[in-house]
């Protein structure tokens, strides 16, 4: 059994053996021992353990070339996927401005019943986790310039809300980039944070490299009590033939805010506002063979009072044909259009997502209630794609420690396949 595997399950065992809640003194003991307090600022051991049982079940699949269903004898069978992912990282102290880190990923499939996309399953519907080891992050960063950091090597990056660049968090294996990064800050201009970098690799959920020669510039100023604006242009050009058509350059504004009941700008002492405007446009660039130009909206409002908040959406992305869409493929794209990711590439003629979101904590913030249902048509809205019901509950333990359930369940119309999903997780992170 291969060491990651083993180191696994032995931290698998240590959930059920040791509960947090009653022994807050194990808990103390093992953050004491993973930092380095007597060696320098900020070096220590970074561990991260994720357990998650996933089932994925879709009715009369329909053929993708002819947009009939499916024989029944090719309908995909029920995946069920019982995983466990190890992070295990090592971040130096800082010296004179320097830092390192270096991090191992690794994830165990306890149960094959799936098509994670690498292990040739293809009968069962697919869950993409695939059983893979690899070196998941590996940088240095230099901090001697004020306000500035200079970041180098295999990271992880999350922009805004991570729709154009995220680190597809939810999946159990991440996205991270072999990039250059520099993130400058000044507090005097009410915040202004700049990040701008250099993107050369990205090492894919699914443990497979895809080269490229990306800048990206993100500007974000706060505006008082008011919000944020960014402004923000990502020049994505891929490099192998088979991804050429992935190349897009995209420009956007931003302006969004979230205001709790009590800060400087609610409508009341108990109520709170939070709001989101922005418009991007998006046209072929580098490698990209197929001319375009599309565009992106994307609005929200919504209360916040008494621990929930309630909001209204819409987001679209524009679709003119085949590889003539808006499409944000470094982006973590599970978290926008529904949880059964039926929309994880845009449809050719667009898509128009207008939903509603119920958020409610409880027991102190410790319990996270979530609920969404979402309507989908192309972008003119004159095909309806169908619609979906999406909840979570998050019970969070202190700062370590959390167990999550969630579901998805996509009817369908005149797009895809009915879909359902089902997660169950636990998860420990030091």
């Amino acid at each position: 059994m291969p060491k990651f595997q083993k180191l696994a399950k032995a931290a698998a065992f240590s959930i059920c053996m040791n509960s947090p809640a009653a022994q807050p003194s194990v808990t103390q003991s093992v953050e004491d021992a993973l930092n380095f307090y007597h060696y320098g600022n900020n070096g220590a051991v970074k561990l991260d353990l994720n357990y998650r049982w996933e089932n994925v079940n879709e009715d009369n699949k329909l053929d993708s070339l002819t947009g009939l269903p499916l024989p029944l004898a090719n309908q995909p069978k029920t995946a069920n996927a019982n995983t466990a992912r190890l992070r295990a990282g090592l971040l130096s102290p800082i010296f004179f401005g320097i830092q390192g880190y270096a991090e191992f990923e690794g994830n165990w499939a306890m149960q094959h019943d799936f098509n994670s996309l690498r292990n040739g399953k293809s009968g069962y519907s697919v869950i993409a986790d695939p059983e893979k080891a690899e070196l998941n992050q590996l940088w240095i960063s230099y901090s001697g310039i004020p306000d500035t950091v200079v970041k180098g090597g295999r990271q992880r990056i999350k922009l805004d809300d991570d729709r154009y660049i995220g680190n597809v968090g939810w999946r159990q294996m991440e996205h991270t980039f072999d990039s250059v990064l520099i993130t400058h800050t000044n507090q005097q201009l009410f915040g202004l944070v700049v990040n701008a970098g250099f993107i050369g690799n990205v090492q894919t959920i699914t443990s497979t490299t895809e080269n490229m020669d990306s800048p990206f510039l993100n500007v974000n100023y706060k505006i008082g009590d008011y919000g944020n604006i960014i402004g923000y242009g990502y020049w994505l050009d891929y490099t192998e033939k088979e991804f050429y058509e992935k190349s897009s350059e995209t420009y956007g504004l931003r302006f969004t805010n979230w205001q709790k009941p009590g800060d400087k700008l609610p409508i009341t002492d108990n109520l709170g506002v939070v709001y989101t405007a922005e418009w991007a446009r998006q046209q072929d660039y580098g490698h990209g063979k197929t001319a375009y130009e599309v565009d992106r909206y994307n609005f929200m409002g919504g209360l916040t009072a008494w621990n929930v908040t309630l909001m209204g959406s819409l987001e679209q992305l524009d679709g003119k044909g085949l590889n003539k869409t808006f499409d944000t493929p470094l982006g973590t794209n599970h978290a926008f259009q529904g949880w059964a990711d039926l929309f994880l590439a845009t449809p050719a003629n667009g898509i128009r997502d207008i939903f509603g979101t119920a958020h409610v904590m409880l027991e102190r913030g410790n319990l996270i209630l979530t609920g969404v249902f979402h309507d989908f048509s192309d972008d003119t809205g004159g095909i309806h794609y169908g619609d979906e019901w999406d909840f979570q509950a998050l019970w969070k333990f202190g700062k370590h420690y959390s167990v999550l359930a969630k579901y998805a369940n996509y009817n369908a119309d005149r797009f895809g396949t009915d879909t359902q999903k089902i997660w169950v997780q636990g998860n420990i992170s030091f």
